[in-house]
């Protein structure tokens, strides 16, 4: 993975250590080193341990495959959504209801995953939808529920 840092950082590896210098003390100057430092972490990090992302298939009828290179998608459409997998970006289908994401890069996967979850954003009334697995989908009451009361 490579990244372009901006000319007013420095970036020194010694004995293993990276450390990023700046050339001045502004402010747009000290926020850019964090941000510099910041990436080069998730750079190391994704290098060494990887990132996943794990997607929910929630409804009736609704499930998902892969083929190839190809993420077929099928979420109460009258058609199946197919969506290419990037060349940086490992996808798996542990079963019809599971995606998995995997990556080094941190920002291709977080976005391929919102791009499979943006096919069918979880709704609040049915919990029908795709959705990350740790997310909390708030659910709200239909309008029979309301008028029982």
């Amino acid at each position: 993975v490579t990244k372009t840092c901006s000319p007013l950082m420095d970036n020194v590896i010694d004995a293993g250590i990276i450390t990023v210098k700046r050339a001045n003390e502004e402010k747009t100057t000290k926020q850019l080193h964090g941000t510099t430092r910041a990436l080069l972490a998730t750079m190391v990090e994704g290098v060494s341990k990887g990132y996943t992302k794990t997607l929910k298939i929630v409804g009736i009828g609704y499930r998902c495959a892969l083929k190839g290179k190809t993420l077929t998608l099928n979420v109460g459409f009258s058609h199946e959504v197919n969506i290419e997998v990037p060349a940086n970006v490992e996808v798996a289908v542990p079963d019809n209801t599971t995606i998995t994401v995997s990556g080094i890069d941190k920002q291709d996967v977080g976005q391929f995953a919102a791009v499979v979850r943006a096919v069918k954003k979880p709704e609040p009334y049915g919990g029908k939808g795709i959705r990350y697995v740790d997310e909390v989908v708030r659910r709200k009451e239909g309008k029979t529920a309301a008028s029982k009361k």
